[in-house]
This record gives structure tokens, C-alpha cells and sequence, in this order.
């Protein structure tokens, strides 16, 4: 059954009370999860509030008790991985095993300008990302001090302790549409791969070339659960539906791997989607203060 999450672009206007009243309302209603993006700006001018990503998962953590959560996705260009590990295994324990660590090699070019990180150039890039992912898995999984030489990131018989009450961690999602780098890292490291804004046949496809990098890495399909974070323009009413598409076509919006309708129009939309392999659908809920459409949402989806 297709599992419906939440998610919410951290800095897109995030501030504390608008966090604990989605989470809240999130954790109440009974969607599966609730995620978070983790970025400083937008991709444009001007800037709005933006709640830190780490610090707001260490509350949602410990001010929840049902919900799954997580990054979607923290740039390995933001922090050390090795900080990032210790974060994720901390966050995970508090929450009693309900985190999933997603990883991206970052992209927002403006934000990495104005904050001062190197996003440094494409092959450098991916290689500096390999590396981090590398590391994160090292210091997560084993038990035995890790060593790690690379051009980016060095261990020196370093441990996280104490260890995660989860073996191995909590599981760590790569998200991201690119069949020759961002899938192959997804069949070697990640324990779920979540696909963007896809039509049931883009993700169909990007599916079936993930099972191909599966079997290089002698792993099974099955090894890496399947999602896909995607946007959703839903009302209750044709009137209200207008008003959120600003000018696009339903169509169109389809087109682009979107979730578009009044009410139940939904519901087909979903299940080409459960149809065609995803797991868990994650819904970039625009509207931060929008807490009736979010329990309409609900009752759509049942």
C-alpha cells in the first residue's frame, strides 16, 4: 500500500511555531511521515525565514512519537559527514528509530555563494559526495575504530560513540533523478532511493536503471525501498484548485511528475504511482499555514 507523507521546504518561511503546528497536526492526522528540506535561501530573492534543518528534526524527534522523519536531503557540502553521522545517530536514538538519514551532494547555487560553501565543479562535486557517503556508512556501521584516507574527508581511527541503538544506523536515503552518478551511489549506499518529481513512466524508468546498479553491486532489488518526493496542487473545491495552479494547467502540472485535483481526483494519480513501485509518496505542502487543506488531504487519501 502506498504510504502518504508530508513534506515541507524548511526555507520556504519555516519558523518554530509554524514547525510544531504542521508536525502536530501531521503526527494527528496519520500521515506516514513528515520531511524537511534542508537549505538556507531559496533559489531566488528575497529571502524569508529559514529554520535550521537539524535543529528542527532534534525537536521533532523528542516532540513526536509516532511519525517517520527526515532529511530530504542534507548537502554533504553544509557540514562534515562525520558530524553529520553523529547528528543522525543521536536524532535517531531520541526518536526511538524513526529517522532516515537523506544525503544529496548539494546544488542551490546562490545559497553555497552567499553562506560561503564550494560547491565545487561537477566531477569534483560527485567525488567529494562519494566520499562523504563513504565515510557516513564507515562510521555508522562498524563498531571497530575507522580509518579513511580521500581527497576530501580523513578519519584517523575515529569511532562514534556511543553507538546507534539501531544496528548500522538509521537508514540512509539518496535522493535524486541522475541515472549515472546519483543511482549508482544510491545501488552502493543507500537503503531507500527517492526519485523527484516524476510521471509514473520517468519514474518507472529511472527504477528499472537503479535494479541495473543493484545487480553490479551483487545487491537484490529489493534491498532499496522505493519513493519519490513530488509536488501536490489539492482543494477542495474547483474554485480553490484555480487559485493554487496560478496560471498552469492541470495537465500541465502532470506533466511534470505533480499531483493535481479537487478531492478524490487524487486517488488515480496515487496508485499509478503505487502501480509503477513507489513506497512512499512525499507531498511538497506549499502552504505552510494551510492546516485545513492538510486534514482535507487526509481524508482524500483515507
Amino acid at each position: 500500500m502506498l504510504e502518504i507523507a508530508i513534506m515541507i521546504e524548511g526555507q520556504n518561511g519555516l519558523t518554530w511555531p509554524r514547525w510544531q503546528k504542521i508536525a502536530a497536526a501531521v503526527e494527528d492526522l496519520g500521515f506516514a511521515g513528515l520531511y524537511r528540506s534542508d537549505h538556507f535561501t531559496n533559489v531566488d530573492a528575497p529571502d524569508v525565514d529559514s529554520l535550521e534543518c537539524w535543529t528542527s528534526l532534534t525537536w521533532l524527534a523528542s516532540h513526536t512519537r509516532r511519525i517517520e522523519f527526515g532529511s530530504l536531503v542534507s548537502p554533504v557540502s553544509f557540514r562534515s559527514p562525520a558530524l553529520t553521522a553523529r547528528m543522525a545517530a543521536a536524532v535517531d536514538d531520541l526518536s526511538g528509530g524513526r529517522l532516515t538519514l537523506g544525503l544529496g551532494a548539494g546544488w542551490q547555487e546562490r545559497e553555497h555563494y552567499l553562506f560561503g560553501f564550494d560547491l565545487l565543479g561537477m566531477q569534483s562535486h560527485f567525488a567529494r559526495f562519494h566520499e562523504g557517503l563513504e565515510v557516513i556508512t564507515r562510521l555508522l556501521k562498524n563498531d571497530q575504530p575507522v580509518t579513511f584516507a580521500g581527497q576530501y574527508f580523513q578519519l584517523h581511527e575515529a569511532s562514534l560513540l556511543p553507538r546507534p541503538q539501531r544496528p548500522g544506523g538509521p537508514p540512509l536515503l539518496i535522493g535524486g533523478n541522475g541515472e549515472k552518478r546519483t543511482l549508482r551511489l544510491a545501488a552502493r549506499y543507500a537503503d531507500e532511493w527517492n526519485a523527484v518529481f516524476q510521471t509514473p513512466a520517468g519514474f518507472a524508468h529511472l527504477s528499472a536503471r537503479l535494479d541495473e546498479w543493484l545487480s553490479d553491486e551483487g545487491r537484490k532489488p529489493e534491498a532499496v525501498r522505493r519513493s519519490m518526493m513530488t509536488g501536490i496542487r489539492f482543494a477542495q473545491s474547483r474554485a480553490g484548485l484555480k487559485a493554487k495552479l496560478h496560471g498552469h494547467s492541470m495537465k500541465e502540472l502532470r506533466r511534470r511528475g505533480m499531483i493535481v485535483g479537487v478531492g478524490q481526483e487524487i486517488l488515480p494519480q496515487l496508485a499509478e504511482l503505487e502501480k509503477v513501485g513507489v513506497q512512499r509518496v512525499m507531498l511538497q505542502w506549499m502552504d505552510l499555514e494551510d492546516l485545513e487543506g492538510l486534514e482535507a488531504l487526509k481524508k482524500a487519501v483515507g
